[in-house]
């Protein structure tokens, strides 16, 4: 049996085994890495925004009124962002109890059968998450905290993010359908 954290801990990528990455491949890998190394920077600073949030609330007794937001934005942001890059290396989470019973055959049909219905639920995601931010950003929508910064912020992150996680998912599909099997 294997699993998906093996493969994210061995940092190999889910490329087709032929290893000849298309350009849309090669090109949505460069983003990925460099997502996921600004969303890194992102989580590293929403540990910041947190921890200096406790210090000048304790200590201090300062209202940080902002820091629950900017945390919650760099945090969802690093999640959508990251989500196409995890997908390329097939690091979600997974029940993989029936991979070892069905034949390769069938699992690879299964594999298939899910990645396309992933497809379909992100790809409407994507599209719902793009009309949000265009309405957000028509309508000059704010939070309603005392902060209250602009909404199209988190959701020009999701929906970028949707966006990419999408496109993984298609080239997987294709790459499905050639017989070009990702290691996974």
């Amino acid at each position: 049996m294997s699993h998906g954290l093996d493969i994210v801990e061995t940092g190999e990528a889910a490329v087709p085994a032929t290893g000849a990455a298309t350009l849309p491949d090669r090109v949505l890998a460069a983003v990925n890495h460099l997502v996921v190394i600004v969303s890194a920077v992102a989580l590293v600073l929403a540990s910041f925004v947190l921890t200096y949030s406790v210090v000048v609330r304790y200590f201090l007794h300062f209202s940080t009124d902002w820091q629950d937001e900017m945390s919650v934005f760099l945090i969802v942001g690093a999640v959508f962002m990251s989500a196409a890059a995890i997908q390329a290396r097939r690091g979600h989470v997974a029940i993989e109890a029936i991979v070892g019973l069905l034949p390769p055959r069938v699992n690879r049909v299964r594999v298939l059968l899910v990645d396309i219905a992933s497809l379909l639920f992100c790809a409407f995601f994507a599209w719902k998450s793009w009309t949000l931010l265009h309405e957000a950003w028509v309508e000059n929508f704010h939070s309603g905290s005392t902060w209250g910064p602009p909404l199209w912020i988190p959701y020009s992150l999701m929906a970028v993010g949707m966006t990419l996680l999408s496109a993984q998912l298609l080239l997987q599909v294709v790459a499905e359908i050639r017989g070009q099997r990702p290691r996974a």
